[in-house]
Parts: C-alpha cells; sequence; structure tokens
C-alpha cells in the first residue's frame, strides 16, 4: 500500500521523526482551514505519483487570501495521468542543507537497502548512479541496523561532527519506522538539516507491505481510499484484486497468473480487457455477487467472460456461488462463463440448467474467444487451439537424482496438520499415495489428523520417524518460524503454502537459510508434484499424468492450464514445481536446473513465468552460463499489464521502466522457445521433444 505525503508523514510522526506541521485539505473542508503558523505556507497536492513538483503541483502561499483559490487550481490538475483528490497546507522550515535518505526492501539486491545521499530534491533519481552523491548500504534483517552503518552514512554526508548524536538517534528511529510497519519503503527527499540541528522530514514517501495489513488491521488508518476508484474500493473491502484498465470485456478469473494470462490474450485478441480482477482461491456468495456488481454497473463494459480453472477450487462452487448472485434474473450483459478441471462438468450444468438466454457456457479457452467476438459484432478468424497428439510410450520411469528425492513412499511431515485447510489437502495427498508420516502443531500433541499421529514438534516426530519434506499449512504470523524450525532440524525439503509472509520476514529466513542445507520451496506456492510419484502440495493431481516435461512455474492456476493442455495432448510430467509468486522466495527457478539436468527422466522444461522481479532473466543468464542442455518452452503472463500496478500476487508488478520485452528478449537469447499464448504451448512442446528424440507412438 503507497501512502501519500500526508499519511507518510503521519506514520514518520507517530515513529518520532521530525516532520513539518501540517493539515489534510479536501474539497469539503476547504474553507474552514484556519492555520494559526506564520506565513509563508506551502500547499502540496496530494497523489500517488511523482514529478508533483515538476508538474507545479507545489505552490507557495504568501497571503492568506490565496489558500482557497489556489487549492482550486490543485484540485482541478492531473498530475501524470490522476487527479488531485487531496492536499497538504503546511508551515513553511528554515533549513541550511538538504540530503537525501530512504531504506528499502530491494529485490534486486535481496535485503534491506539503506541509502544517504549529500543532496536532495526533485533530481535525485537523475542522481542514483551518483556515487559521489548517493551511498547505499546492505542492513541484515538477522542482525539488524548496526553502528558501522550509521557512521558510514554520516561520514558520506560530510556534516559537522556536532550533529553526530541527532543523526544517529534520527537513523534509528527511521530503521525502527520501517521494521514496526513493514515498511518496503520509507523515503526521504529531501531530508533538511536546520539551524537547531533537527533532520527533518521536508518530503516523505512510504510503501507498506500489503501482507502486514493482513497481520495489523490497525495500520489500515493510513489507507486513503480517495486514491482509488469506487470499484477499487468496493473490491477491496471483499479481498478482490481489482483494477480499472479502459477496456470493454469485464474480466474474473480466479487466480492471479491465469488472470494475467487471461487479460492478454484478451488485449491480443482485439478484446480490450476492461479490468483486471482476481477472485483468487474463495468463490463465496459476498465475493461473487461484489464482483459481478462491479461488472455489470461498468459503463464502459459491453461483455463479461468469468473465467475459472478449478484447481483446488470447485467449479460447482463457483456455479452454485454464480447462481445465487444472479438469483433468477437473467445477467444484464453477456456473459461468457468458461469452466475447466475440478468438478467443470457439474458446474457447467448446474449454469445450463439456469436457462439464462444471455449467458454463453464453455470449457475451452478459445470458444470463449469465440463466442466473445460474436457479442461484439467481431470477425472471428482462424481458431487459434492447436490439435497436438504426442503420446508418449509407455516406460519404467528412472530413480530421481539424489539432489530430487522424490520418489514413491518418501516420508512428508504436515505442519499445522490440525487445521481445517492442512486437514483436507492431508487426506487428498494421503489419496495420492503420499507417504506423510507425522503432523506438527504445538500443544495438540498425542492426537490423531486424518490418521496420522501428530507431535508438538519436529524434534519429537524425529523421535520416532524418519522424515525428509516438510509441508507448511501454518498462519502467515508463524510461517517463518515453522521453516527455520524445520531447517533447523535438517528437514531437507520444505514446501511453504502459505501466502501473505510479509517481505521482511522472508528476507530474514533467506539469510538463515543460507548453508543449511534445507531447500525452500515457496511461499504463496502450491507445492510439489512428481507425477505418479508423490504430492507434497494442494496441486490437483487429476490434471497430471507422468511423462518428460518438468514444469516450473510462478503460478498455482498457470501451472493446472498448463498441465492439463498437456496432458490432453499425451504429454506427461516429470515433475511439477510452483516456486511462489512473492518478490522473495526460497528455490528460484534456477536452483532446480541442476537436479532436473541429471534427471533421466526429464527430457524438457516448461518455464510459466510473470511479469515483476528479474528470475527469468536469472534463468536465462543461469542457462547460458552453465550450459543446461535440455529444450525449455517459456510463456510469461502479464506481457498487456499497466506499469505500476501489482496484479495479484506480491511479485507481479511492472515497474516503471522496465518492460516484459526484457523478458522475453532475454531467454529468447538464451535458445528458449517463447510461447506466445498458451495454446501453443503443446505444440511447442511436442516439437522440443521431437529434438530430444524422445521415442512416440504414432
Amino acid at each position: 500500500m503507497l501512502l501519500n505525503e500526508h499519511q507518510s508523514k503521519r506514520l514518520f510522526a507517530e515513529a518520532g521523526v521530525a516532520v513539518p506541521e501540517g493539515v489534510p485539505v479536501s474539497a469539503t473542508n476547504l474553507e474552514s482551514v484556519k492555520p494559526k503558523w506564520p506565513l509563508p505556507w506551502f500547499l502540496k497536492a496530494q497523489v500517488l505519483a511523482g514529478g508533483r513538483g515538476k508538474a507545479g503541483g507545489i505552490l507557495r502561499i504568501d497571503d492568506p487570501d490565496d489558500l482557497v483559490p489556489y487549492a482550486r487550481k490543485l484540485f482541478a490538475m492531473t498530475i501524470r495521468g490522476r487527479s488531485v483528490p487531496l492536499l497538504r497546507l503546511e508551515r513553511s522550515k528554515a533549513y541550511e542543507r538538504e540530503f537525501y535518505c530512504s531504506f528499502a526492501v530491494s529485490r534486486e539486491l535481496g535485503c534491506l537497502a539503506f541509502s544517504v545521499g549529500r543532496k536532495g530534491g526533485i533530481d535525485v533519481e537523475s542522481q542514483s548512479q551518483d556515487l559521489h552523491n548517493i551511498l547505499v548500504q546492505r542492513v541484515s534483517m538477522t542482525s539488524g541496523l548496526e553502528n558501522y552503518h550509521i557512521r558510514a552514512a554520516f561520514f558520506h554526508l560530510d556534516v559537522d561532527k556536532e550533529h553526530w548524536p541527532t543523526f544517529s538517534e534520527f537513523v534509528r528511529r527511521m530503521h525502527r519506522a520501517v521494521i514496526d510497519y513493514g515498511l518496503l519503503l520509507a523515503e526521504i527527499n529531501p531530508l533538511v538539516l536546520d539551524a537547531d540541528g533537527v533532520w527533518t522530514a521536508l518530503d516523505g514517501k512510504v510503501e507498506m507491505d500489503d501482507n502486514v495489513l493482513l497481520q495489523h488491521s490497525d495500520f489500515e488508518r493510513f489507507y486513503t481510499p480517495e486514491h482509488a476508484s469506487r470499484e477499487e474500493n468496493r473490491a477491496r473491502e471483499v479481498g478482490l484484486s481489482y483494477h480499472s484498465l479502459g477496456g470493454r470485456i469485464g474480466l474474473m478469473v480466479n487466480g492471479a497468473g491465469l488472470a494475467m494470462a487471461t487479460m492478454d490474450l484478451l488485449n491480443l485478441s482485439g478484446l480490450a480487457a476492461a479490468n483486471f480482477m482476481d477472485l483468487g482461491g474463495a468463490a463465496d456468495l459476498d465475493r461473487t455477487r461484489t464482483a459481478m456488481s462491479l461488472l455489470f454497473e461498468d459503463e464502459s463494459v459491453t461483455s463479461v467472460f468469468i473465467n475459472i480453472f478449478g484447481g483446488v477450487l470447485s467449479c460447482e462452487k463457483v456455479a452454485l456461488a454464480l447462481a445465487e448472485a444472479l438469483d433468477g434474473r437473467e445477467p444484464r450483459k453477456p456473459l461468457v462463463v468458461r469452466l475447466s478441471g475440478n468438478q467443470s462438468p457439474r458446474g457447467r450444468e448446474i449454469l445450463e440448467a439456469l436457462g439464462c438466454r444471455n449467458m454463453f457456457i464453455v470449457s475451452e479457452m478459445h470458444d470463449a474467444i469465440a463466442q466473445l467476438k460474436r457479442n461484439e459484432g467481431m470477425r472471428l478468424g482462424e481458431t487459434p487451439e492447436l490439435a497436438v497428439q504426442h503420446e508418449i510410450v509407455p516406460s519404467v520411469p528412472a530413480a530421481f537424482p539424489r539432489s530430487l528425492p522424490f520418489e514413491k513412499g518418501l516420508p512428508v511431515l504436515v505442519q499445522g496438520i490440525t487445521g481445517r485447510t492442512a486437514q483436507f489437502h492431508t487426506r487428498l495427498m494421503l489419496d495420492y499415495g503420499t507417504n506423510i508420516v507425522a503432523g506438527v502443531t504445538p500443544f495438540k500433541g498425542g492426537q490423531y489428523a486424518q490418521g496420522i499421529p501428530v507431535y508438538n514438534s519436529i524434534t519429537e516426530a524425529l523421535e520416532l520417524n524418519s522424515i525428509r519434506a516438510s509441508i507448511i499449512f501454518v498462519p502467515a504470523a508463524f510461517a517463518p518460524d515453522a521453516i527455520l524450525e524445520a531447517a533447523q532440524n535438517g528437514i531437507e525439503w520444505v514446501i511453504c503454502i502459505t501466502d501473505g509472509l510479509k517481505q521482511q520476514d522472508m528476507l530474514r529466513v533467506r539469510e538463515q537459510l543460507r548453508g543449511s542445507g534445507t531447500r525452500l520451496v515457496g511461499p504463496n506456492c502450491p507445492g510439489l508434484i512428481a507425477p505418479g510419484r508423490t504430492k507434497i502440495g494442494i496441486m490437483p493431481d487429476h490434471v497430471f499424468m507422468p511423462g518428460p516435461v518438468a514444469i516450473l512455474s510462478r503460478s498455482g492456476t498457470l501451472t493446472y492450464e498448463a498441465a492439463t493442455r498437456l496432458t490432453r495432448v499425451g504429454i506427461g510430467q516429470s515433475l511439477c514445481v510452483g516456486i511462489g509468486g512473492d518478490p522473495f522466495i526460497g528455490t528460484s527457478f534456477s536452483d532446480m536446473l541442476g537436479p532436473l539436468e541429471e534427471d533421466e527422466n526429464t527430457k524438457a522444461l516448461v518455464i510459466l513465468g510473470e511479469i515483476g522481479g528479474t528470475a527469468e532473466e536469472e534463468l536465462a543468464e543461469h542457462v547460458r552460463r552453465t550450459g543446461f542442455s535440455k529444450p525449455i518452452v517459456a510463456f510469461v503472463a502479464g506481457q498487456t499489464a499497466p506499469p505500476g500496478k501489482r496484479l495479484g500476487h506480491a511479485g507481479a508488478i511492472l515497474e516503471s521502466g522496465r518492460g516484459v520485452e526484457d523478458k522475453l528478449m532475454a531467454m529468447a537469447k538464451a535458445g528458449f522457445a517463447i510461447c506466445p499464448d498458451l495454446s501453443s504451448l503443446p505444440r511447442l512442446v511436442a516439437h522440443a521433444l521431437s529434438r530430444c528424440e524422445v521415442p512416440v507412438s504414432a
């Protein structure tokens, strides 16, 4: 959650960092604002965008009578395409020098970065590579801010030594705020030093980790609904990930990866998406009803597309919620519903029984696109779906290399086993043949869950059991501790299904896992499956079959969609791993390549990437550097996403100035076959396997 300047300074003030006196100004309270401070004042537009100063969004006021007309002028502005809903009126601050200071959770560096600059102001971004101005230091999430960090920053700023005590105290308060509020960014530009030696935040920019809000609801006090649309605020209330995009096809999908891929397909088919909406893993009535209301009430939407792939989520449940939301009425706009996967025949049966003339029910993506084009009066063109028959000749799979111990019978532990979700998936894993030998829930030792003995700790469980892998289903606040407990006890593979972990917590976990010998998969992932051998996760096993292709993915729903398309044409999988969609994860794409190179069963790889981060570029560089010998087919979801929008996953954000083209170019240069859309995946994988001379039957 990005805070405007006023809310950023409110947070700084709570943390003991000096800020100028100021008050919020809105269109409704404008006439009543009567500050007692001496002139001059500064009136500042509050927008969640940079470049405010250059755009004229900050005005100096030397006469109180100018306040109202100046405010109306700012309210009428747009800054980088954004309207100005709020202002901040602030007392002028005299100072001697101005500087730059920030703490940021750096995805690029993989740590907390502490930066200071000898000069601040509006041009500091262009000076970011100027080593004479900006000093960047890495701060450990385990040992924290050290004295030497503060000393180095102080001496870099080149100020008189008399200011050392107040500077040290200022930096410590800033760092404490970053930790206590779970911030991704705390930036002060400019930071000013006045004649009395007081360090003051003359401007501020704060970004709070959205996952922190899930654990600390009181931090919602910093949310400013005026910066979001009415639709976005309504979606937020029921837990929908929603963004307006400006097209004409209303979109509702389950899972961020599939939602991004669907958005791309619509845009590339000439059916511009009106919005991005991720239903997530829940299809309750409130969420479904709100989603339908948003789509039908949007005047720009001409047709609605609901795309559900039932993995863990049941298509029957979605259909029932949709039927209840319609409440016996015809959809107000043409509605195309694609149901595939778990309980999809039953889901389609429920919707067809409604007899709605304005609802079109399909099972395939290409049928959905064709129907949407009919609704929009467009020419259909060629059907993009390609039929591929590639049946692998059955053979006895070779043993996995030691580094991939996912053979049948691998002993598995379930952490948090007594929870409802954990018990549900424990039963599904047992039904698949996974060898679950123990569960752990503190203070519930001696019980049984799904017939599995429960222990208070992993140490207790290991006294009676040999355990080589663990799967974690504990709440986000406790998941980091659960991961580290598994590592402390020498568990080789730890699969963390839990989502909502704070980014700072994951940095700390990654630091402590280094050199431990434990491999973490996740968090916020569907786990892994070695088809026909074992499943350690929540993946719907019915979409997988044994075969020669390994799938590595940042998205759960994309994994299910891709596996279904391959399985349907007879191309099975050797191993499927959902590495997770968060900014900081355990095992990366690159980490899996060595073991898969050794695996005799794996003949080709499918990489399912997303916008955000550099995981795909790093994989491409690793392939080029190591000479990985097996063919790779890659697909990246979110190619048509607008910059700056966080699309579902915490890690799926397209940074301004860094387009998805960087990922595609890097992978193409490394020899990957780039998949333009999911319908092309079977053909490209079949071609890759033919190059490996994988035996196939006619």
